[in-house]
């Protein structure tokens, strides 16, 4: 994988030492899996697994936009699994809805601010198992510039990133 791996770990480490210092010392590349990258660290709960990717396209990039992650987190203590979550990297027009679409598959997100999470978490195997037998993701929503934007995601070591984070946590 190229080094947007490590600068997606400068990013979240960097985030989490401002809010988090003892956490952000503590994640770990478990490792690089194509366009995915797994992690693990503990948080009070216990162990957080988290495999994230960087959007390969953004249709329109909007005004201000800012880095983009897809993330899949798994936090056993609490009994979640292959969580889905985006950041976008711009804002969402408030109380507005987003949808997550794999081979012609689609999934129901709920957004606030700048981010997106799956409407039924109880879809989250289902999403999970979209995503290791698709090739892309494409995320639509709107911004809170009434703008429609597209982000396209690639799958392409999605599985072995997600089977890292089982094996992780």
């Amino acid at each position: 994988m190229f080094h947007r791996a490590s600068l997606a770990f400068g990013v979240l480490a960097a985030g989490l030492l401002c809010t988090f210092p003892a956490l952000a010392q503590s994640v770990r590349l478990i490792g690089d899996f194509r366009d995915w990258s797994a992690y693990a660290t503990s948080e009070g709960a216990g162990a957080l697994c988290f495999a994230l990717s960087k959007p390969r396209d953004i249709n329109p990039i909007p005004d201000g936009y800012a880095e983009a992650y897809l993330y899949l987190t798994n936090r056993p203590a609490e009994g979640v699994r292959n969580e889905f979550n985006l950041v976008a990297g711009f804002a969402f027009a408030p109380d507005s809805p987003a949808t997550v679409t794999i081979s012609g598959r689609s999934f129901d997100l709920f957004t606030e601010n700048d981010a997106a999470w799956l409407l039924d978490p109880a879809q989250s195997g289902n999403l999970a198992s979209a995503m290791r037998a698709g090739s892309t993701l494409v995320v639509e929503g709107t911004s809170d510039k009434g703008i429609r934007i597209a982000q396209t995601f690639s799958l392409s070591g999605a599985t072995a990133a997600s089977r890292a984070i089982e094996g992780g946590c």
